[in-house]
């Protein structure tokens, strides 16, 4: 995003951020992190979490990521946490662990919630579905974000706490954000564009 400090390298010295590491490209999300100047960490039990300023779910499978976030006693320090306002960024998986809804979840499933969105999971199909695109985000600048979709989840539907960020080119809903959260449904970390991580360091920084 041009003009914002963050995105420089150093530009989010001292932020502490956590990054949960139960399953799925946590330490691609880490390397961008500190690529852009923040103390990025793992986060894999609660007393991790108490030390951060904010935190980024990663993308994987968002069932397993339940299951595992349950067994390791972090479910409801989550949710506390969220309650309380930690500002957190989720990228596919992470996106639907943030909605308070899941359309399709597998028996039992559950959510952490706080984005006030209905996320429907695999929405572009498997694997060999994957595609690329460009969309167009004006809050992070005028040149287009190109966007990496990996069995990826849609925003069905969002409520009237949270706001749309970006659209695929047939309207469907891939990013939001709601005060400190922010939910994509595709992958910036591994495209080398690290707007929206330093778009998420804004709200961390802003939250102080």
């Amino acid at each position: 995003m041009a003009g914002n400090p963050l995105t420089e390298p150093g530009g989010a010295s001292g932020l502490r951020v956590g990054v949960l590491a139960l399953q799925g490209d946590f330490r691609e999300h880490i390397a961008v992190l500190r690529g852009l100047g923040a103390d990025a960490v793992p986060v894999r039990r609660p007393e991790e979490l108490e030390q951060v300023a904010g935190l980024v779910i990663p993308g994987g499978e968002s069932s397993v990521m339940d299951k595992l976030s349950r067994a390791f006693g972090l479910a409801e320090p989550l949710k506390a946490a969220i309650a309380g306002g930690l500002p957190v960024y989720g990228t596919c998986a992470g996106l639907i662990m943030l909605a308070d809804t899941i359309v399709d979840g597998i028996a039992g499933q559950q959510s952490l919630g706080g984005l006030d969105v209905a996320v429907r999971r695999n929405a572009f199909g498997s694997q060999v579905d994957s595609f690329e695109t460009d969309l167009d985000i004006p809050q992070l600048g005028q040149e287009p974000v190109h966007a990496v979709f990996i069995r990826a989840p849609i925003v069905d539907s969002v409520g009237e706490r949270a706001s749309v960020l970006a659209r695929v080119p047939d309207g469907r809903v891939v990013a939001v954000e709601q005060g400190g959260l922010l939910g994509t449904s595709f992958h910036p970390e591994i495209t080398g564009d690290t707007r929206f991580h330093a778009y998420f360091l804004a709200k961390v920084r802003a939250r102080g």
